[in-house]
């Protein structure tokens, strides 16, 4: 696991946008935290990061939306979903073997029916009494060797926000 800390949405679609410089085709990123946590911030810098222009929205009501940048981005919101059968309804196996990335937010809800090569960015509000609103902890659990594969340059990628030293 790698963990990061962000003190805006702006650093954390700076710190979305450094992972997406990483993304391959056939990628799965999950995104997990509560309500208000910054899922659908992380998912703007991680488009901005694969070079798409223009607004990038969640995708709770019309649960999945497209965009295309360097690499094509699916980006989906399972919140809205009561069963897992849906899922499949939303032809998640066909986005997985396409030429683009995957992302989902709510990512955790359906982890069961998933691959098990993911990235999983859990994000959580930072608490205490000298933090401001907008702290999150980023923390990346990598699963499966494509994901594993790529553990330095992640971490390298977001050194600024890990605390660790310059290499």
């Amino acid at each position: 696991m790698i963990r990061a800390h962000t003190s805006s949405p702006e650093e954390t679609k700076r710190l979305a946008a450094a992972l997406a410089e990483l993304a391959r085709p056939g990628d799965l990123v999950l995104l997990v935290g509560d309500l208000g946590a910054g899922k659908t911030t992380f998912a703007q810098g991680f488009a901005a990061g694969l070079g798409i222009n223009g607004p990038v929205t969640s995708p709770t009501f019309t649960l999945a939306r497209e965009y295309r940048g360097r690499l094509l981005l699916h980006h989906l919101d399972v919140f809205r979903l009561d069963q897992i059968s849906e899922v499949l309804d939303l032809g998640l196996p066909e986005l997985l073997d396409s030429d683009g990335v995957t992302l989902i937010e709510w990512g955790d809800a359906i982890r069961q029916t998933l691959p098990s090569d993911y990235l999983e960015v859990a994000l959580t509000f930072v608490e205490g009494a000298n933090s401001s609103p907008d702290e999150r902890t980023v923390t990346l659990a990598l699963t499966g060797s494509r994901w594993q594969a790529r553990s330095s340059a992640l971490a390298t990628a977001i050194r600024q926000w890990t605390g660790e030293p310059p290499c």
